[in-house]
């Protein structure tokens, strides 16, 4: 399947599941202590977010400073970027997968994943594609002698 039909069908499935969620614990504690907890989820989501952002921006200038490429804290970022509008989204699902971005090892097994399996293979692929097409062209003259 490909990632606009992926992403089209998330966008038509999410907020169904987000209305089923919040109205199904609004039923069982009620309107009010619902959006409470929504808006709880929200401000510590922020607080979590705010702390994981400035951790792996530590951990990225201390890479570069060490003279690394701080591969996984440039994929880790937009992970958090995704955390973080997931966490301001209101409701519990989506809340759910914004705090599952903000775990650290979950974080790190998905960059760590997207390196390995999109990244790297897109980057050979590119180097032997180059090496097949690339005519080395000498340019000189010559001199036919009998």
């Amino acid at each position: 399947m490909k990632t606009m039909q992926v992403l089209f069908i998330a966008f038509l499935i999410v907020p169904f599941v987000e209305i089923y969620v919040l109205l199904q614990v609004g039923g069982m504690i009620g309107a009010f202590p619902t959006i409470f907890l929504v808006v709880l989820t929200a401000a510590l989501g922020a607080w979590l977010l705010r702390r994981q952002g400035f951790a792996t921006w530590q951990r990225f200038q201390t890479a570069l400073a060490q003279g690394g490429i701080p591969a996984y804290e440039m994929i880790e970022g937009p992970i958090l970027l995704v955390g973080g509008a997931l966490l301001l989204t209101p409701g519990f699902f989506t809340d759910l997968l914004g705090f599952a971005c903000l775990i650290p090892a979950l974080r790190r097994r998905i960059a760590m994943y997207i390196i390995e399996q999109h990244l790297l293979k897109t980057q050979i692929g590119s180097v032997f594609k180059q090496s097949r097409t690339d005519q080395t062209i000498i340019e000189g003259e010559y001199k036919k002698e009998d």
